[in-house]
């Protein structure tokens, strides 16, 4: 198999206990360059654990997660290095979470909470970091002359905005998000779900949105898991499990945002 036929990440049998609360049982799937999948299901359906499992914020009780680097091997994410874990984490990953807060530095400056990732990267011209964090907040319809104020006096779907910049200056290869527009208003939805569609579009990004919101799941995925009580009940091409169901969990799912 050739670099570009391999997958970029690999679940490999994930499962995760948290006392006899089962979060994820046996979970496996191939994410592929350019490619977005969506993971849905009610709240407690082990969806932001499987992310976290991803991103190796939480070990696994089994299984494995297998993610393809630069150089074109594959390894074992638990056989890397908290070093190396945490540069990938900077570099090549993006974590847009629910909350905003939690993915920037409230006290500091809008320029400087995108600067940091670049700085991560290497880059240390000043001017060049400037113009570069200046050149993502026009990217993410952020007023470019905001780049000093911090987050904490902008609105939420700024903040969230701002994430947005945050995790895509450096080029990642994999964006994983959780709920990336819970919480927003509708309009704000519609507008941060535009942004979201085009940049993960334009920048061929691998990405994996949790959600519980299907319109969310149709509007930025190509592929979608439908989670219940931790496992997959039902996966497969987005419009294909949204427009005929299989499973009569997913049929409820479906069934409860087509009701007035």
């Amino acid at each position: 198999m050739s670099e570009a036929e391999a997958p970029l990440l690999i679940a490999d049998g994930l499962t995760k206990s948290f006392g006899r609360q089962i979060a994820c049982r046996d979970i496996s799937f191939d994410l592929y360059e350019g490619e977005a999948m969506a993971v849905v299901g009610e709240s407690g359906s082990g969806k932001s654990t499987l992310l976290r499992l991803l991103s190796m914020q939480t070990k696994p009780d089994g299984g494995c997660v297998r993610y393809r680097m630069r150089d074109g091997v594959t390894r074992d994410l638990a056989a890397l290095g908290e070093a190396e874990l945490r540069f990938l984490a900077r570099t090549d990953w993006g974590f847009v979470h629910q909350d905003p807060a939690l993915g920037l530095r409230m006290a500091v400056s809008a320029g400087a909470n995108v600067g940091e990732r670049l700085m991560a990267v290497g880059w240390r011209h000043y001017g060049q970091i400037r113009q570069t964090a200046t050149d993502w907040l026009e990217r993410v319809e952020i007023e470019t002359d905001r780049i000093d104020d911090r987050p904490d006096v902008y609105s939420g779907g700024m903040r969230q905005r701002l994430q947005i910049a945050r995790n895509l200056v450096t080029q990642p290869r994999l964006v994983l998000m959780d709920e990336p527009t819970s919480g927003l208003d509708v309009s704000v939805q519609a507008r941060l779900l535009d942004l979201l569609r085009n940049l993960v579009s334009a920048l061929k990004l691998s990405a994996v949105v949790v959600t519980h919101d299907l319109a969310v799941a149709r509007l930025l995925s190509h592929r979608i898991m439908v989670m219940k009580a931790g496992e997959v009940i039902e996966t497969g091409l987005t419009d294909q499990v949204l427009d005929d169901p299989q499973e009569p969990y997913t049929q409820l799912l479906v069934a409860s945002i087509l009701q007035p």
